[in-house]
Protein backbone atom coordinates (compact mmCIF):
# COMPACT_ATOMS: atom_id res chain seq x y z
CA UNK A 1 0.00 0.00 0.00
CA UNK A 2 1.32 3.43 -0.91
CA UNK A 3 2.37 5.76 1.83
CA UNK A 4 -0.49 8.03 2.85
CA UNK A 5 0.11 11.51 4.25
CA UNK A 6 -2.21 12.67 6.99
CA UNK A 7 -0.57 16.00 7.98
CA UNK A 8 -0.03 16.38 11.69
CA UNK A 9 -2.73 13.78 12.35
CA UNK A 10 -0.38 11.18 10.83
CA UNK A 11 1.04 10.33 14.19
CA UNK A 12 0.99 6.83 15.56
CA UNK A 13 -0.79 7.69 18.76
CA UNK A 14 -1.20 5.24 21.61
CA UNK A 15 -2.18 7.56 24.43
CA UNK A 16 -2.06 6.28 27.98
CA UNK A 17 -5.24 7.03 29.92
CA UNK A 18 -7.57 5.36 32.35
CA UNK A 19 -9.76 2.91 30.46
CA UNK A 20 -13.43 2.15 30.77
CA UNK A 21 -14.00 -1.61 31.05
CA UNK A 22 -17.28 -1.27 29.13
CA UNK A 23 -15.36 -0.78 25.89
CA UNK A 24 -16.27 1.25 22.82
CA UNK A 25 -18.77 1.02 20.02
CA UNK A 26 -18.44 2.96 16.76
CA UNK A 27 -21.87 3.16 15.13
CA UNK A 28 -22.03 4.82 11.71
CA UNK A 29 -24.86 5.67 9.33
CA UNK A 30 -24.37 6.72 5.68
CA UNK A 31 -26.55 8.99 3.57
CA UNK A 32 -26.21 7.62 0.02
CA UNK A 33 -26.39 4.21 -1.50
CA UNK A 34 -23.49 1.88 -0.82
CA UNK A 35 -23.73 -1.77 -1.72
CA UNK A 36 -24.28 -4.20 1.13
CA UNK A 37 -21.15 -6.13 1.96
CA UNK A 38 -18.82 -3.22 1.12
CA UNK A 39 -15.78 -3.49 3.36
CA UNK A 40 -14.94 -0.89 6.00
CA UNK A 41 -11.48 -0.74 7.55
CA UNK A 42 -10.39 0.69 10.88
CA UNK A 43 -6.71 1.62 10.60
CA UNK A 44 -4.02 3.22 12.71
CA UNK A 45 -0.84 4.91 11.52
CA UNK A 46 2.48 3.26 12.30
CA UNK A 47 5.85 4.90 12.86
CA UNK A 48 6.55 4.75 9.12
CA UNK A 49 3.48 6.95 8.53
CA UNK A 50 1.62 4.08 6.86
CA UNK A 51 -1.89 2.81 7.66
CA UNK A 52 -2.18 -0.66 9.14
CA UNK A 53 -5.40 -2.60 9.70
CA UNK A 54 -6.88 -2.75 13.19
CA UNK A 55 -10.31 -4.16 12.37
CA UNK A 56 -12.64 -4.81 9.43
CA UNK A 57 -16.40 -4.85 9.07
CA UNK A 58 -19.00 -4.51 6.29
CA UNK A 59 -21.82 -2.15 5.43
CA UNK A 60 -25.35 -3.43 5.73
CA UNK A 61 -28.33 -1.21 4.86
CA UNK A 62 -26.25 1.97 5.04
CA UNK A 63 -24.77 1.21 8.44
CA UNK A 64 -21.65 -0.32 9.93
CA UNK A 65 -20.29 -0.91 13.42
CA UNK A 66 -17.00 -1.56 15.19
CA UNK A 67 -16.86 -2.92 18.75
CA UNK A 68 -13.82 -3.21 20.98
CA UNK A 69 -12.12 -2.10 24.13
CA UNK A 70 -9.85 0.93 24.35
CA UNK A 71 -7.10 0.39 26.90
CA UNK A 72 -5.70 3.74 25.74
CA UNK A 73 -6.83 6.71 23.67
CA UNK A 74 -5.84 6.20 20.08
CA UNK A 75 -6.38 8.30 16.95
CA UNK A 76 -7.44 5.94 14.16
CA UNK A 77 -9.01 6.25 10.70
CA UNK A 78 -12.03 4.71 9.00
CA UNK A 79 -11.68 3.81 5.31
CA UNK A 80 -14.47 2.52 3.09
CA UNK A 81 -13.68 0.38 0.07
CA UNK A 82 -13.98 2.35 -3.20
CA UNK A 83 -14.86 5.59 -1.37
CA UNK A 84 -12.38 8.47 -1.38
CA UNK A 85 -11.21 9.94 1.90
CA UNK A 86 -11.22 8.77 5.49
CA UNK A 87 -12.70 9.64 8.88
CA UNK A 88 -10.33 10.32 11.78
CA UNK A 89 -11.79 9.16 15.07
CA UNK A 90 -10.50 9.06 18.64
CA UNK A 91 -10.84 5.54 19.96
CA UNK A 92 -12.13 5.86 23.51
CA UNK A 93 -14.54 3.78 25.52
CA UNK A 94 -18.18 4.76 25.05
CA UNK A 95 -20.57 4.96 22.11
CA UNK A 96 -19.15 6.95 19.17
CA UNK A 97 -21.82 8.03 16.67
CA UNK A 98 -20.77 8.92 13.12
CA UNK A 99 -22.97 10.16 10.29
CA UNK A 100 -21.92 11.30 6.84
CA UNK A 101 -22.81 11.47 3.16
CA UNK A 102 -21.19 8.99 0.82
CA UNK A 103 -19.68 11.72 -1.38
CA UNK A 104 -18.38 13.88 1.48
CA UNK A 105 -16.83 11.45 3.93
CA UNK A 106 -14.30 14.06 5.06
CA UNK A 107 -17.16 16.08 6.59
CA UNK A 108 -18.50 13.29 8.77
CA UNK A 109 -20.17 14.35 12.00
CA UNK A 110 -18.69 12.65 15.07
CA UNK A 111 -20.29 12.76 18.49
CA UNK A 112 -21.12 10.70 21.56
CA UNK A 113 -17.85 10.78 23.50
CA UNK A 114 -16.03 13.69 25.08
CA UNK A 115 -12.79 13.54 23.10
CA UNK A 116 -14.53 13.01 19.76
CA UNK A 117 -16.88 15.92 20.29
CA UNK A 118 -13.96 18.23 21.14
CA UNK A 119 -12.09 16.88 18.12
CA UNK A 120 -15.10 17.39 15.83
CA UNK A 121 -15.63 20.98 17.02
CA UNK A 122 -11.98 21.75 16.37
CA UNK A 123 -12.24 20.28 12.86
CA UNK A 124 -15.34 22.37 12.10
CA UNK A 125 -13.54 25.60 12.98
CA UNK A 126 -10.47 24.54 11.01
CA UNK A 127 -12.65 23.91 7.97
CA UNK A 128 -14.01 27.46 8.24
CA UNK A 129 -10.45 28.73 7.84
CA UNK A 130 -9.97 26.42 4.86
CA UNK A 131 -13.13 27.71 3.17
CA UNK A 132 -11.97 31.29 3.61
CA UNK A 133 -8.56 30.44 2.17
CA UNK A 134 -10.11 28.73 -0.86
CA UNK A 135 -12.41 31.71 -1.47
CA UNK A 136 -9.48 34.10 -1.21
CA UNK A 137 -7.43 32.04 -3.66
CA UNK A 138 -10.30 32.10 -6.15
CA UNK A 139 -10.55 35.90 -5.81
CA UNK A 140 -6.79 36.21 -6.23
CA UNK A 141 -6.76 34.13 -9.42
CA UNK A 142 -9.63 36.21 -10.80
CA UNK A 143 -7.77 39.43 -10.00
CA UNK A 144 -4.58 38.12 -11.58
CA UNK A 145 -6.45 37.11 -14.74
CA UNK A 146 -7.87 40.62 -14.93
CA UNK A 147 -4.51 42.26 -14.24
CA UNK A 148 -5.90 43.86 -11.08
CA UNK A 149 -2.69 44.33 -9.11
CA UNK A 150 -4.31 46.44 -6.38
CA UNK A 151 -6.73 43.65 -5.50
CA UNK A 152 -3.91 41.09 -5.62
CA UNK A 153 -1.85 43.09 -3.14
CA UNK A 154 -4.85 43.55 -0.84
CA UNK A 155 -5.60 39.81 -0.92
CA UNK A 156 -1.96 38.94 -0.20
CA UNK A 157 -2.04 41.18 2.85
CA UNK A 158 -5.35 39.62 3.94
CA UNK A 159 -3.85 36.15 3.47
CA UNK A 160 -0.97 37.00 5.81
CA UNK A 161 -3.45 38.19 8.42
CA UNK A 162 -5.47 34.99 8.04
CA UNK A 163 -2.39 32.82 8.49
CA UNK A 164 -1.62 34.66 11.72
CA UNK A 165 -5.26 34.28 12.79
CA UNK A 166 -5.11 30.52 12.16
CA UNK A 167 -1.90 30.19 14.17
CA UNK A 168 -3.38 32.21 17.02
CA UNK A 169 -6.54 30.09 16.94
CA UNK A 170 -4.50 26.93 17.54
CA UNK A 171 -2.66 28.51 20.46
CA UNK A 172 -5.92 29.82 21.90
CA UNK A 173 -7.49 26.38 21.52
CA UNK A 174 -4.63 24.72 23.42
CA UNK A 175 -4.93 27.21 26.28
CA UNK A 176 -8.74 27.06 26.48
CA UNK A 177 -9.05 23.27 26.13
CA UNK A 178 -6.54 21.68 28.52
CA UNK A 179 -8.52 18.42 28.68
CA UNK A 180 -8.63 17.84 24.90
CA UNK A 181 -6.43 15.27 23.20
CA UNK A 182 -6.27 17.53 20.15
CA UNK A 183 -4.58 20.19 22.33
CA UNK A 184 -1.49 18.09 22.95
CA UNK A 185 -1.43 17.09 19.27
CA UNK A 186 -1.52 20.76 18.28
CA UNK A 187 1.24 21.52 20.76
CA UNK A 188 3.40 18.84 19.15
CA UNK A 189 2.82 20.58 15.82
CA UNK A 190 3.76 23.97 17.32
CA UNK A 191 7.00 22.55 18.71
CA UNK A 192 7.92 20.94 15.38
CA UNK A 193 7.25 24.16 13.46
CA UNK A 194 9.45 26.22 15.84
CA UNK A 195 6.84 28.97 15.57
CA UNK A 196 6.90 29.65 19.33
CA UNK A 197 9.77 29.77 21.84
CA UNK A 198 10.39 26.48 23.59
CA UNK A 199 9.83 28.18 26.94
CA UNK A 200 6.24 29.00 25.89
CA UNK A 201 5.70 25.46 24.61
CA UNK A 202 6.83 24.17 28.00
CA UNK A 203 4.39 26.51 29.77
CA UNK A 204 1.51 25.35 27.56
CA UNK A 205 2.41 21.71 28.21
CA UNK A 206 2.42 22.31 31.96
CA UNK A 207 -1.03 23.93 31.73
CA UNK A 208 -2.63 20.82 30.22
CA UNK A 209 -4.73 18.46 32.29
CA UNK A 210 -2.53 15.75 33.89
CA UNK A 211 -4.28 12.97 31.95
CA UNK A 212 -3.42 14.77 28.67
CA UNK A 213 0.03 15.99 29.74
CA UNK A 214 1.06 12.45 30.61
CA UNK A 215 -0.12 10.90 27.34
CA UNK A 216 2.51 9.49 25.01
CA UNK A 217 2.41 12.67 22.91
CA UNK A 218 2.81 14.82 26.01
CA UNK A 219 5.74 12.68 27.16
CA UNK A 220 7.23 12.92 23.66
CA UNK A 221 7.03 16.73 23.79
CA UNK A 222 8.63 16.80 27.25
CA UNK A 223 11.50 14.60 26.08
CA UNK A 224 11.99 16.80 23.04
CA UNK A 225 12.09 19.92 25.20
CA UNK A 226 14.65 18.32 27.50
CA UNK A 227 16.74 17.36 24.49
CA UNK A 228 16.68 20.87 23.02
CA UNK A 229 17.37 22.52 26.37
CA UNK A 230 21.08 21.79 26.03
CA UNK A 231 21.23 23.92 22.88
CA UNK A 232 18.89 26.67 24.09
CA UNK A 233 19.97 30.30 24.04
CA UNK A 234 22.07 30.92 27.14
CA UNK A 235 23.47 27.38 27.27
CA UNK A 236 27.11 26.46 26.62
CA UNK A 237 27.36 24.91 23.15
CA UNK A 238 28.27 21.20 23.43
CA UNK A 239 31.77 20.51 22.18
CA UNK A 240 32.43 17.97 19.42
CA UNK A 241 35.16 16.97 17.02
CA UNK A 242 35.12 15.57 13.49
CA UNK A 243 37.40 15.22 10.45
CA UNK A 244 38.35 18.22 8.33
CA UNK A 245 38.45 17.96 4.51
CA UNK A 246 42.10 16.93 4.80
CA UNK A 247 41.42 14.27 7.43
CA UNK A 248 42.62 15.89 10.65
CA UNK A 249 40.36 16.02 13.68
CA UNK A 250 39.08 19.47 14.63
CA UNK A 251 37.01 20.38 17.71
CA UNK A 252 34.57 23.23 18.12
CA UNK A 253 36.43 24.56 21.15
CA UNK A 254 39.62 24.74 19.07
CA UNK A 255 38.19 27.37 16.72
CA UNK A 256 36.07 29.60 18.96
CA UNK A 257 36.47 33.25 18.07
CA UNK A 258 35.18 36.37 19.76
CA UNK A 259 31.98 35.48 17.88
CA UNK A 260 31.47 32.08 16.22
CA UNK A 261 28.91 30.91 13.69
CA UNK A 262 28.26 27.17 13.88
CA UNK A 263 26.71 26.37 10.51
CA UNK A 264 25.02 23.05 9.73
CA UNK A 265 24.77 22.66 5.96
CA UNK A 266 25.40 20.27 3.04
CA UNK A 267 26.40 20.40 -0.60
CA UNK A 268 23.06 18.86 -1.60
CA UNK A 269 21.04 21.44 0.36
CA UNK A 270 19.81 24.16 -2.01
CA UNK A 271 18.75 26.64 0.72
CA UNK A 272 22.19 26.19 2.31
CA UNK A 273 23.96 26.89 -0.97
CA UNK A 274 21.73 29.93 -1.53
CA UNK A 275 22.71 31.29 1.90
CA UNK A 276 26.45 30.68 1.42
CA UNK A 277 27.14 33.95 -0.45
CA UNK A 278 25.68 35.83 2.52
CA UNK A 279 27.96 33.91 4.89
CA UNK A 280 30.97 34.66 2.68
CA UNK A 281 30.14 38.37 2.68
CA UNK A 282 29.69 38.46 6.48
CA UNK A 283 32.89 36.49 7.04
CA UNK A 284 34.92 38.75 4.76
CA UNK A 285 33.52 41.79 6.56
CA UNK A 286 34.12 40.65 10.15
CA UNK A 287 36.87 38.00 10.10
CA UNK A 288 39.50 40.55 11.11
CA UNK A 289 37.31 41.59 14.05
CA UNK A 290 37.25 38.11 15.58
CA UNK A 291 34.47 36.33 13.67
CA UNK A 292 34.99 32.58 13.30
CA UNK A 293 32.84 30.14 11.33
CA UNK A 294 32.85 26.36 11.53
CA UNK A 295 30.78 24.51 8.99
CA UNK A 296 29.39 21.10 9.90
CA UNK A 297 28.47 19.29 6.71
CA UNK A 298 25.73 16.66 6.65
CA UNK A 299 26.83 15.36 3.27
CA UNK A 300 26.94 11.68 2.41
CA UNK A 301 29.71 12.12 -0.15
CA UNK A 302 33.12 13.54 0.73
CA UNK A 303 33.64 14.64 -2.87
CA UNK A 304 30.32 16.51 -2.94
CA UNK A 305 31.20 18.19 0.34
CA UNK A 306 34.66 19.30 -0.80
CA UNK A 307 33.40 20.40 -4.23
CA UNK A 308 30.74 22.59 -2.61
CA UNK A 309 33.34 24.22 -0.33
CA UNK A 310 35.50 25.08 -3.32
CA UNK A 311 32.62 26.16 -5.58
CA UNK A 312 31.13 28.51 -2.98
CA UNK A 313 34.47 29.90 -1.75
CA UNK A 314 33.95 28.95 1.90
CA UNK A 315 37.29 29.94 3.43
CA UNK A 316 36.61 28.94 7.01
CA UNK A 317 36.90 25.80 9.13
CA UNK A 318 34.94 22.74 8.05
CA UNK A 319 34.27 19.32 9.55
CA UNK A 320 32.11 16.36 8.58
CA UNK A 321 31.63 12.72 9.41
CA UNK A 322 30.05 12.38 5.96
CA UNK A 323 27.17 10.49 7.56
CA UNK A 324 24.15 12.67 6.70
CA UNK A 325 22.31 13.63 9.93
CA UNK A 326 25.01 12.24 12.20
CA UNK A 327 25.74 12.31 15.92
CA UNK A 328 26.70 16.01 15.83
CA UNK A 329 23.34 16.89 14.27
CA UNK A 330 21.62 14.79 16.95
CA UNK A 331 23.69 16.47 19.67
CA UNK A 332 22.36 19.83 18.49
CA UNK A 333 18.87 18.50 17.71
CA UNK A 334 19.25 19.55 14.07
CA UNK A 335 16.53 17.94 11.98
CA UNK A 336 16.56 20.34 9.03
CA UNK A 337 19.21 22.50 7.39
CA UNK A 338 20.44 25.16 7.12
CA UNK A 339 20.69 25.56 10.88
CA UNK A 340 22.93 28.07 12.62
CA UNK A 341 24.03 28.69 16.20
CA UNK A 342 25.74 31.97 17.15
CA UNK A 343 28.23 31.65 20.02
CA UNK A 344 30.01 34.25 22.11
CA UNK A 345 33.71 34.07 23.00
CA UNK A 346 32.92 31.62 25.82
CA UNK A 347 31.02 29.29 23.55
CA UNK A 348 27.63 30.28 24.95
CA UNK A 349 24.73 30.21 22.48
CA UNK A 350 23.40 33.74 22.04
CA UNK A 351 21.20 33.28 18.93
CA UNK A 352 19.93 30.54 16.62
CA UNK A 353 18.64 29.97 13.10
CA UNK A 354 19.35 33.42 11.67
CA UNK A 355 19.86 33.99 7.96
CA UNK A 356 20.25 36.86 5.53
CA UNK A 357 20.14 40.36 6.94
CA UNK A 358 19.07 39.09 10.37
CA UNK A 359 22.29 37.11 10.67
CA UNK A 360 24.44 40.03 9.57
CA UNK A 361 22.70 42.41 11.98
CA UNK A 362 23.29 40.02 14.88
CA UNK A 363 26.97 39.60 14.05
CA UNK A 364 27.37 43.37 13.73
CA UNK A 365 25.69 43.83 17.12
CA UNK A 366 27.92 41.26 18.82
CA UNK A 367 31.13 42.44 17.19
CA UNK A 368 30.21 46.01 18.16
CA UNK A 369 29.96 45.01 21.83
CA UNK A 370 33.48 43.59 21.88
Amino acid sequence: MKKIIFGFFALALLISCNSNPEGFSIEASIDGEIENGTKVFLKRINKMNQPIDVDTTTIENGKFKFIGKADSLDLQYIFIDKVNGNIPVVIENGTIDISFQKDSIAFAKIEGTEQNEMFYNYLKNSRDFSKRVMSMRADFEKARANGDTATQEALQAENMEMQEEAKNYEIKYIKENPTALISVMLLDKVLASKSYPESEVREMLESLDPKIKTTSVGIKILKQLEKTKRTAIGEKAPDFSAPTPTGEKLALNDVLGKVTILDFWAGWCKPCRAENPNLVRIYDKYRDNGLSIIGVSLDRSADEWKDAIAADGLEWNHVSNVKYFDEIAKLYNVRAIPATFILDENGVIVAKDLRGKDLENKIAELIGKI
